[in-house]
């Protein structure tokens, strides 16, 4: 019986008020429909950064008869010792080993004009370790200093190798800074939307508890009115994010070169967080603003 009193109610002020109601959906729809654009982006952008950062990789040469300190190529068996060295290290996704011949091929594709007149194969043999996070360059590069004997330097591109994971932090905490300020910023303005309405109704409010009405009795139909108000509102910004992933998305797409494995949030998971979202700035919203008019 009170529940039906409720949503009696919650579905009366909304009648009543369909100017305030259209003010809470629209900015209800607004902060969702922007709050889908940044999680779709952002979540690209940090793939995106996910996939550079797996790049970064950590080569160790091998000596060579022109190498400086070398005194020749490295033997078998010390090769065989940096490869039992790599493979005991935690920070060690994989490792591949490039033979003399391997480079001299690989520089050929690359750049062929350069090896066109050599007299012989003076690159060295070496290791590309991948790490199991592209933080850890660095402390793999460490762990061969000095250099054991047959390596004749070990290379992450140190510079390169920090502008990256810099980067990559930098889109991290501006994607988490954005949401959160996108959910805050949305409660505030739901909550002033839906504040005219209840300071509207504020003497009935105050008729409801002084004839004894509880807390919640009262807060309960403005908190449905929030809710069904975040529910519609996230919905519609989830139909328009939809229409433009389907119509505007291929073509924006369609002018970048970007790897299979970089890819935003799936759009259900993300309708699922907007939608979830809207529910709970819409019921927050309205209960943080009705607390004020409770104390009577």
């Amino acid at each position: 019986m009170r529940l039906r009193v409720v949503i009696s109610e919650a579905v009366r002020s909304i009648a009543a008020n369909l100017s305030t109601t259209f003010a809470a959906i629209l900015t209800v729809l607004i902060a969702m429909f922007i709050l889908g654009l940044a999680i779709g982006l952002g979540t690209w952008t940090l793939s995106w950064s996910d996939h550079v950062k797996k790049e970064l990789l950590v080569k160790v040469f091998f000596c060579t008869p022109s190498a400086p300190g070398c005194k020749g190529d490295a033997t078998p068996s010390q090769i065989d010792a940096v490869r039992e060295r790599l493979l005991a290290m935690d920070e060690v996704k994989s490792i591949r080993f490039i033979s003399k011949e391997d480079a001299l091929k690989i520089m050929q594709k690359r750049s062929p004009e350069l090896t066109r007149d050599l007299p012989g194969n003076p690159l060295p043999a070496s290791y590309e370790v991948t790490p199991e996070k592209g933080e850890l360059v660095e402390a793999i590069a460490k762990r061969f200093e000095p250099g054991p004997p047959g390596v004749h330097k070990v290379d992450y591109g140190k510079k390169t190798a920090q502008r990256v994971l810099r980067v990559a932090r930098v889109f991290e905490i501006v994607f988490l800074a954005a949401v959160l300020l996108l959910l805050v910023a949305s409660t505030l303005l739901i909550a002033n939307t839906i504040r005219l309405s209840i300071f509207s109704r504020r003497r009935e409010i105050e008729v409801m508890k002084l004839v004894g009405a509880t807390n919640w009795f009262v807060r309960g139909p403005f908190m449905l009115e929030g809710l069904i108000c975040g529910l519609a509102g996230s919905a519609i910004a989830v139909l328009l994010l939809l229409i433009g992933k389907e119509v505007a998305l291929p073509a924006i797409l369609g002018h970048f070169d970007t790897a299979s494995d970089v890819k935003a949030l799936g759009f259900g998971l993300n309708a699922l967080i907007l939608m979830g979202a809207g529910l709970f700035i819409g019921a927050f919203g309205s209960g943080l603003t009705l607390h004020r008019f409770l104390r009577v």
